[in-house]
């Protein structure tokens, strides 16, 4: 995991350390609350993708998506939208509706994604899911019952 998010970002041991934290619940983001989640995709043996989440009060939401991973060769693939789809199942679960992530501005493609599915912007840096039951659902089903 820490390989596949170190691709984008420095330090493939910074991220082992911080992931391994994270999923041993020693490392905690602000407002975080317990519990957490993380789920893989895997192709074979091999990590294709990741999505970790956890529940909180920033920005008086209820959940956090915490990181989402993707391997270059399975993005457009639906792979981060069955990801996505179960962190929300889980969320839904823990009775966490108010769902937020932070974006970095400049990254268009994650920015299109979220919204894709159902995400609104908070702010410069954050978008949120005032429901994030609206990313249960199939993006091209909803075109279609629309059109």
């Amino acid at each position: 995991m820490a390989r596949l998010r170190a691709a984008n970002m420095p330090s493939e041991e910074a991220w082992k350390l911080r992931i391994s934290s994270y999923l041993a619940k020693e490392h905690h983001p602000r407002h975080a609350l317990l519990p957490r989640i993380c789920y893989v995709a895997l192709a074979g043996d091999a990590l294709v993708g990741y999505i970790a989440g956890h529940l909180t009060r920033r920005y008086h939401c209820d959940g956090e998506l915490q990181w989402i991973n993707v391997v270059p060769e399975q993005r457009g693939t639906g792979v981060a939208a069955e990801l996505l789809r179960r962190l929300a199942k889980w969320f839904t679960k823990q009775k966490a509706r108010r769902v937020c992530v932070d974006v970095d501005p400049a990254n268009a493609p994650a920015r299109r994604f979220y919204t894709k599915h159902g995400a609104q912007t908070l702010n410069a840096h954050w978008l949120v899911w005032p429901d994030i039951q609206t990313a249960l659902t199939d993006p091209q089903s909803q075109k279609k019952r629309l059109a």
